[in-house]
């Protein structure tokens, strides 16, 4: 009797430990493609606008999948000397969660961080697109009809991060994965 209360106790425990968010299949692949970079870093370069006027356009573009749990990837992304930007890719209860985490060089939070959205339902494994959420309508007002695409090309060559504002296409960078630094 005593060993069968304690083996009940030990479901009960086991059932209510935290277990990691299940995402949809798509998500759930898209989330295992970008963690099977972790450790890895790539170089990048504007695609769009071409026109050379966004501020990243002739500065080095670096991404660092640098570190992968089973919830959260952190990417941090290097524009020349500037260090101050993360994409945080987090599993949560909702699905699969983008967030751009900024920093000052002493580590603290800037004033305008963590702000992102939820992933769409989608059937691709590819990409994921993610629109403002109300988090970041309230802090960012102009940003509150962003959409963040994150993709991988089919050769699984490129990784591209677009963003487009009011539906259009406001930047896009794309990493070479198939040459890691």
């Amino acid at each position: 009797m005593k060993h069968l209360l304690l083996s009940l106790c030990l479901l009960f425990i086991l059932a209510c430990a935290k277990q990691p968010y299940q995402l949809s299949k798509p998500q759930q692949s898209f989330y295992k493609s970008i963690a099977s970079h972790c450790g890895k870093s790539y170089a990048g370069k504007v695609i769009f606008p071409a026109d050379g006027k966004d501020p990243f356009a002739g500065q080095p573009l670096t991404m660092h999948v640098a570190s992968c749990s089973d919830t959260t990837i952190r990417i941090p992304f290097h524009v020349g000397e500037d260090k101050s930007r993360t994409w945080v890719l987090r599993k949560t209860e909702e699905g699969l969660q983008l967030k751009h985490d900024h920093r000052h060089k002493d580590g603290t939070p800037d004033e305008i961080t963590m702000y992102g959205g939820m992933a769409l339902a989608s059937d691709s494994k590819l990409e994921q697109r993610f629109p403002a959420d109300a988090h970041t309508a309230k802090l960012i007002p102009a940003a509150a009809t962003n959409e963040w695409t994150l993709a991988l090309s089919p050769d699984g060559k490129t990784f591209s991060y677009i963003l487009k504002r009011d539906n259009q296409l406001r930047f896009r960078a794309d990493f070479d994965l198939a040459k890691p630094l």
